[in-house]
């Protein structure tokens, strides 16, 4: 939860529509609505290094959602006629919250495809969230996937990471996801020093020694996410840059999603323009997905170097 303004972009991310140099701010509509992703809340069972929203067995800022708000999002999808295919859950760690399972088979029984993103550490192994997952997963099989936090293929470095012992933990819970059948992903980094070919190459040993059925090949099925450090300077993208970067904004990410939370003290649940910002007030776009429709001003460093430069999305 660092300031945007850091001293790296001191001037820079101010003005939703003008940048520092008084250029034309890019822009992002919602031209092709495919994932709508809930916070299930900010707590987790551990407290890595690196964690983008700060989540911790102690920060509630984004609270449990409950099933009964997922399905009122749910028929807003059919009001509004989004052509949405997949529901992503996200945290924390989605497995605390105790409505995970009725959560994920409300979106599956509507014909969904869900996405869970979880350590498989604890939470996901206590009998109650295994149960349900065994369930959900003889009645919908490969319309569920989980993908699992490994940071690294190499306990050390995800250890460095997520903790002493996390990486056989996760492990672990891999190794039972895999005896269920029931489909899995990865998301690793790539703050370590190789190139994408030997970190590939490493997950890949990984899987084939588990069993686990996961190409790392395919960027679909082992993401690989850039860091997102605030304290490097990165340039604004103005409505030119479309054109000198050879990029399309329907390519961004906010053009194809939304996310969900609750916030702590909060009535009701509010619709965000992204999933990597989700303390930013700017990019809370309203408590409903009509109100969400608006278009996304790109005012912030990760709008340039994890979307636009870096390319990278949470979807599949």
């Amino acid at each position: 939860m660092k300031d945007a303004n850091h001293t790296a972009n001191a001037g820079k991310f101010a003005d939703p529509r003008l940048t520092a140099t008084g250029e034309d701010r890019a822009t992002v509509a919602l031209t092709h609505p495919q994932t709508l992703w809930f916070n299930t809340g900010t707590l987790c069972n551990i407290e890595c290094l690196n964690c983008y929203i700060a989540s911790s067995p102690s920060n509630d800022a984004l609270v449990y959602i409950t099933e009964a708000e997922v399905v009122d999002y749910l028929d807003q999808l059919d009001a509004r006629q989004w052509p949405v295919t997949e529901i992503g859950f996200t945290g924390g760690e989605p497995f605390m919250n105790p409505e995970m399972i009725g959560m994920t088979r409300a979106c599956l029984a509507r014909g969904y495809e869900v996405l869970i993103l979880t350590n498989a550490m604890r939470p996901m192994m206590r009998r109650k969230m295994r149960e349900g997952l065994e369930a959900l997963q003889a009645e919908y099989g490969s319309k569920l996937t989980l993908r699992i936090s490994v940071d690294h293929w190499s306990a050390d470095n995800h250890d460095a990471e997520r903790g002493a012992g996390t990486f056989d933990k996760t492990i672990e819970g891999m190794r039972w996801l895999r005896d269920q059948g029931i489909r899995m992903a990865i998301a690793g980094r790539t703050m370590w020093d190789e190139t994408d070919a030997q970190s590939r190459a490493g997950y890949a040993a990984l899987f084939k020694a588990e069993g686990f059925d996961i190409d790392a090949y395919d960027p679909a099925a082992c993401v690989l996410f850039p860091e997102m450090d605030e304290t490097v300077e990165v340039p604004e993208i103005t409505t030119a840059c479309w054109g000198i970067l050879d990029k399309n904004p329907d390519d961004v990410m906010c053009a194809s999603s939304r996310m969900v939370v609750k916030r702590k003290g909060a009535e009701t649940p509010a619709v965000l323009a992204c999933t990597l910002l989700p303390y930013a007030p700017e990019f809370e776009l309203g408590a409903t997905l009509e109100e969400a429709e608006r278009d996304v001003a790109l005012n912030h460093p990760h709008c340039a170097k994890f979307c636009v430069l870096g390319g990278a999305s949470c979807s599949g």
